[in-house]
């Protein structure tokens, strides 16, 4: 752990910071383009055109849980972002890419625990399959993404 905190390591630092902001990306799209007419849409685009973004960004962590069709918070993309991951930690010199990968995929987890404790399920990340899970299959499910990515970590 010591040999982290070195200066040569400052890019899997800031690789961390862009992939932890990375999956927010994904409530964005939501509100600008896949969902625009919707309340919430409306009301965060009238709040950055009165020009008060900590408000809008406060209104799109509140109602977080009304957003159920995005793109990087299903159980789908994750699959798919895990081979890439994958891929980019075992075959990739980047430790700038690993630290986004890395990071992107500690938001995921931490946003379906949030979901997990907020709704008892993750049927939000689930709604494009036709799988559906009871809480304890939920929490295998976040036991082995994490275990995947404390994986993924010891392979630096």
């Amino acid at each position: 752990m010591r040999g982290w905190t070195t200066l040569s390591y400052w890019p899997f630092w800031v690789g961390g910071l862009v992939g932890t902001m990375l999956p927010d990306l994904d409530h964005l799209l939501y509100v600008f383009f896949l969902r625009p007419q919707e309340y919430v849409s409306q009301r965060f685009n009238h709040m950055i055109g009165q020009r008060d973004l900590w408000g809008s960004l406060s209104l799109l962590a509140e109602t977080r849980n009304e957003r159920t069709k995005l793109i990087f918070h299903t159980a789908l993309f994750q699959i798919i972002f895990l081979v890439f991951a994958f891929l980019v930690v075992t075959s990739s010199g980047s430790v700038f890419g690993r630290g986004i990968v890395l990071a992107f995929m500690l938001h995921l987890i931490v946003d379906e625990v949030v979901d997990l404790m907020e709704t008892n399920g993750l049927i939000n990340w689930f709604r494009q399959t036709p799988i559906v899970l009871n809480k304890n299959q939920a929490n295998l499910y976040l036991a082995a993404n994490a275990g995947i990515l404390l994986l993924f970590g010891f392979l630096l």
